[in-house]
């Protein structure tokens, strides 16, 4: 019975010990060991078109690049993640920022014309370009950085909303996908996400 007893109570060590060893790593932003995370798409380059004319995430190398797939007319996600990515980029160093770049691109290029995606990005922060191009050339873009979107219907003024994917991609100063952030990630974290790839 005593033997039992001390089995017993150094399993609940060891239980315990695990769990504050995972909830600490969890507090650090680590991933507790047993979470897979999710394999990354491809990535890779393209080019659209901003109001200042066709910008290439190639032409962006040597830079970290995040990439958000919305539109200017998005009532919650875009603001959301928008402001919070604005938030991050105030907290760099002027030379960290020189260094940062944010591509908007928008899946409503039926409303969302070069010239209205710069004075909407404007509203937010100057290191974001707002660029889009014609639908099957944001669907292929899309896939490749694991965005997804539709047009759905409404009966209202707007006529459709687009249903969109919100994640934030992060592309190293190299041209590779490196990261993805879910929708809600804090400044401190996008900003730990930036330095991580400077």
């Amino acid at each position: 019975m005593r033997r039992l007893w001390l089995y017993a109570s150094l399993a609940a060590t060891v239980l315990l010990l695990g769990a504050t060893l995972v909830w600490l790593g969890i507090q650090r932003g680590a991933h507790p060991p047993d979470v897979a995370r999710a394999p990354l798409p491809p990535g890779g380059d393209f080019t659209l078109q901003s109001a200042d004319g066709p910008v290439s995430l190639a032409g962006l190398r040597g830079q970290v690049v995040l990439i958000y797939f919305g539109y200017a007319t998005c009532p919650d996600a875009c603001p959301t993640t928008l402001g919070f990515t604005t938030l991050a980029l105030k907290m760099l160093t002027p030379g960290e920022l020189a260094r940062v770049k944010v591509i908007f691109v928008s899946v409503d290029p039926n409303r969302d014309t070069p010239a209205k995606l710069r004075q909407y990005v404007g509203h937010f922060h100057p290191n974001i370009i707002g660029v889009t191009g014609e639908v099957p050339a944001l669907g292929e873009v899309g896939l490749r950085y694991g965005a997804v979107f539709r047009y759905t219907p409404v009966s209202s003024a707007a006529i459709y909303v687009v249903d969109h994917t919100s994640i934030t991609s992060v592309v190293a100063p190299d041209g590779r996908l490196v990261e993805q952030l879910p929708h809600g990630t804090t400044p401190k974290d996008i900003v730990a996400a930036i330095r991580r790839w400077l």
